[in-house]
C-alpha cells in the first residue's frame, strides 16, 4: 500500500535532500508546523472509471504530501471508520466509495462530530432508491443531497463558476476555472435551499450543453459541483470519474489535468487539516517565493522536467498537468527585471537554453545555475494570469514548437510572436 512504501522511503529521502541542501530551512526561519495526517479510503471494485481515479488519486496525494504539510495513508479497510478519531487522522478522504455498513457510517458520524475533517469525491455521494436507510444522515444531513437524480454522459471537461471566492479553499481561484474531465451528477435536493450548505462552485452557464451524448446531456439549469456543510469541516466535489475505453480498460483522461482544480484541492485540504492557505496574489504578477505551474494557453499542457529528473541536461518538455514537483517552478529575481526559473525537484537547477544559443528552436533543458544570461528569463504579463517568458541572452520567447499538442514535446526558444504557443497560465 502507498502508506507502507512512504513510511520506508520518506525518511531516507528527507535525509538525502537535507544533505544536498535542497530542503534546508533558511537560518532563523520559524519552525514549521507538524504535518497533519490524511487517510484515504478506497474500494477499487466499482466501475473502471472510478478505479482509475482512485489509483491516480492515491499516487497524486502521496506526491503532494511533503510540499503541502501532510502525511498520506491509503486503505481499503473501511472498518477503520468504526473506531477512528481526529487525533489519529485529522482528515479522511472517500475516493471511490462510501461506508459499507451501519457501524462504519456511525463511526464516521462520531468522527465528524468529534472534530474530524472530510473530503469526498464523485461517487462517494451516490445513492439511489435501493440504498440502505442507515446512510440517511450521511446523504441527507451531512452532504445535503438526498437521492441521486441524473448524470451526464460521456465524461467531459467543463467551465466552473466559483460561487464563493472568500472560502479558504477558493481564495486563490479566478471567477471561473476549467475542470478536468468527469461525469457529472445531480441530486433531488436544491442545495441552495439548505442553510447549512455553502456552494463553492457550480457549472457556469457558458458551459452548456454538458455531456457529449445528446440523450444524456444537461442543456441548462443550476448544478453545484463543490460545496461545504458549515456545521462541519468538510468538502465534497462532484468530479472524480475519468473517461475510459471500457473495451480495453484504458484510461483516457486524468482528474488532475486542471491546475486550478488541483489548487482548490490542495488549498481545501490544508484548510481541512487546520492550516491556512497562501494569500491570494495579483494574477498579473508572479511571487518570487511561490512554486508555480505553467500551463500553455494553446493546449493546456504544463511545462515539465522529463521523467521528474533534475540532472544537468534534463529535457524541459510539455506534459499533461499532474501537479507533481516536475511541473513546479520558482521565479527567483536576478537583476534588471529578469529571474532564474528554479525547479522544485532541485532549486539549484534552472531552465536553460542549450549551448547558450541565440537561435530559433534552440531546445530548453535543466542546468545548474551559473549566472548565465541564457539561464535568465523575464516574465511579461498578458492579463488574466497569462504570461510569456523572454530569455535574457536571446530576447526570444519560451515556445511550444509547432504549437504541438503532444506530450513529451521538448520546449524551445523562438522569436516572440504573441501566439498561444508562447502564452502560459501561471498557477
Amino acid at each position: 500500500m502507498v502508506s507502507a512504501l512512504l513510511r520506508r522511503f520518506l525518511p531516507a529521502l528527507a535525509t538525502t535532500l537535507l544533505a544536498a541542501g535542497v530542503v534546508a530551512a533558511p537560518a532563523g526561519a520559524a519552525p514549521q508546523a507538524a504535518p497533519f495526517s490524511v487517510l484515504g479510503f478506497y474500494s477499487g471494485t466499482w466501475d473502471a472509471a472510478h478505479i482509475a481515479f482512485q489509483r491516480e488519486a492515491s499516487v497524486w496525494f502521496a506526491q503532494q504530501a511533503a510540499a503541502n504539510g501532510y502525511t498520506y495513508t491509503a486503505t481499503n479497510n473501511w472498518n477503520q471508520l468504526t473506531s477512528i478519531t481526529p487525533s489519529q487522522y485529522q482528515v479522511v478522504l472517500f475516493l471511490d466509495d462510501q461506508p459499507q455498513s451501519a457501524a462504519q457510517f456511525q463511526g464516521f458520524q462520531r468522527y465528524m462530530q468529534s472534530g474530524g475533517a472530510f473530503f469526498g469525491f464523485h461517487v462517494t455521494a451516490y445513492n439511489d432508491a435501493g440504498s440502505p436507510s442507515y446512510g440517511n444522515w450521511f446523504h441527507n444531513d451531512f452532504l445535503g443531497t438526498g437521492r441521486f437524480a441524473t448524470n451526464t454522459w460521456g465524461p467531459t471537461a467543463e467551465t466552473l463558476r466559483i460561487d464563493n471566492r472568500t472560502h479558504p479553499s477558493t481564495v486563490n481561484l479566478p471567477a471561473t476555472i476549467q475542470s478536468s474531465v468527469s461525469e457529472w451528477y445531480s441530486w433531488e435536493r436544491d442545495l441552495r435551499q439548505n442553510p447549512n450548505i455553502q456552494v463553492l462552485a457550480s457549472l457556469d452557464p457558458s458551459t452548456f450543453p454538458v455531456g457529449d451524448d445528446p440523450n444524456q446531456q444537461w442543456r441548462g439549469g443550476y448544478y453545484p459541483i463543490m460545496w461545504t456543510n458549515t456545521n462541519f469541516r468538510m468538502l465534497y466535489t462532484n468530479f472524480g470519474h475519468n473517461r475510459m475505453n471500457y473495451d480495453t480498460n484504458t484510461q483516457l483522461s486524468s482528474t488532475f489535468d486542471s491546475p486550478n482544480q488541483n489548487r482548490w484541492i490542495l488549498d481545501g485540504l490544508k484548510w481541512l487539516g487546520g492550516g491556512g492557505t497562501t494569500p491570494p496574489t495579483d494574477p498579473d504578477t508572479i511571487s518570487p517565493t511561490a512554486w508555480v505551474s505553467m500551463a500553455n494557453k494553446g493546449n493546456g499542457k504544463c511545462v515539465d522536467a522529463r521523467s521528474a529528473a533534475s540532472a544537468n541536461g534534463t529535457v524541459i518538455q510539455q506534459y499533461a498537468c499532474n501537479g507533481t514537483n516536475a511541473q513546479r517552478f520558482q521565479f527567483q529575481p536576478t537583476s534588471g527585471g529578469f529571474t532564474r526559473v528554479n525547479s522544485q525537484l532541485n532549486a539549484a537547477q534552472v531552465v536553460d537554453v542549450t549551448n547558450v544559443s541565440t537561435a530559433d528552436n534552440a531546445p530548453l533543458q535543466l542546468w545548474a545555475y551559473g549566472g548565465g544570461a541564457n539561464q535568465q528569463w523575464q516574465w511579461v504579463a498578458e492579463g488574466s494570469g497569462y504570461f510569456h517568458f523572454v530569455n535574457r541572452n536571446s530576447a526570444r520567447c519560451l515556445t511550444v514548437p509547432g504549437a504541438s499538442t503532444a506530450d513529451s514535446t521538448q520546449l524551445v526558444q523562438a522569436t516572440c510572436n504573441g501566439s498561444a504557443a508562447q502564452s502560459f497560465r501561471v498557477v
